[in-house]
């Protein structure tokens, strides 16, 4: 026993020590967050090593992130070249409310047909109800988005940061 007798959380802490409170998420919390979340900002690396990030939509598919995208885009390039990537999901408004996972990993391009039409087929009813209807673009946007895509896997290393302000036990 601290020579004070601080007891807190069924945890002993010195003098002067401030109880630690966990925001971290489970497994299945991140993977439940990731599988719900609606944009993620994808980090991939210039030729000169500066991070780029961009907003991308994903799908979730036993505990994988997948994100597809026109094949001649700067970001497969650059993958291409170092498939070093990082992936975050983040909502909330009110600090309170603030809750984020964020995964550093290796980008993998996946060739396999089964994959890329399951992928497409989530992807397809996930955001249905966000996309804007090719008809509906401008020619020039149809034509970009016509050219084919390809797709990629997250495979994360490392730790996965996480955090989830809610379970702070705030008044």
């Amino acid at each position: 026993m601290w020579s004070d007798g601080r007891k807190r959380a069924g945890r002993r802490y010195p003098p002067g020590m401030a109880e630690r409170v966990s925001v971290r998420l489970s497994d299945d919390e991140i993977w439940a967050f990731l599988e719900q979340g609606h944009t993620g900002i994808l980090t991939s690396l210039r030729r000169d090593g500066a991070p780029i990030s961009l907003p991308i939509w994903f799908a979730v598919h036993e505990r994988t992130v997948y994100v597809n995208g026109p094949a001649h885009t700067k970001k497969w390039a650059r993958i291409d070249r170092d498939p070093r990537v990082s992936f975050l999901v983040e909502e909330g408004l009110a600090w309170r409310e603030l809750q984020a996972v964020h995964l550093s990993g290796t980008a993998h391009f996946v060739d396999d047909a089964e994959t890329i039409d399951l992928v497409g087929r989530l992807l397809d009813e996930k955001y249905a109800a966000f996309r804007t209807t090719r008809s509906a673009m401008p020619e020039a946007a149809q034509r970009n988005y016509g050219r084919g895509n390809r797709l990629i896997r997250i495979e994360p290393t490392g730790r996965t940061l996480t955090w989830n302000n809610a379970k702070l036990p705030i008044r």
